[in-house]
């Protein structure tokens, strides 16, 4: 993988991360139930995987 494409899912980490977070923060879970939004970490997580995993669609591969 290039430098821009570490660069760019590195990016998409960080914004899924932060994204999970909020939502954690602001919708959560009341019951403590739910899997992934019942502890701040787990969302925290979730969100930081799709996140690099929907930014590293947009990674172009050079063809040899």
């Amino acid at each position: 993988m290039t430098t821009k494409g570490l660069l760019l899912t590195g990016i998409g980490i960080a914004i899924g991360a932060l994204a999970g977070y909020t939502y954690y923060f602001y919708v959560g879970c009341a019951s403590g139930t739910c899997a992934i939004t019942s502890k701040p970490l787990n969302s925290t997580l979730y969100g930081a995987l799709l996140g690099g995993l929907v930014f590293n669609m947009f990674v172009k591969e050079t063809k040899k």
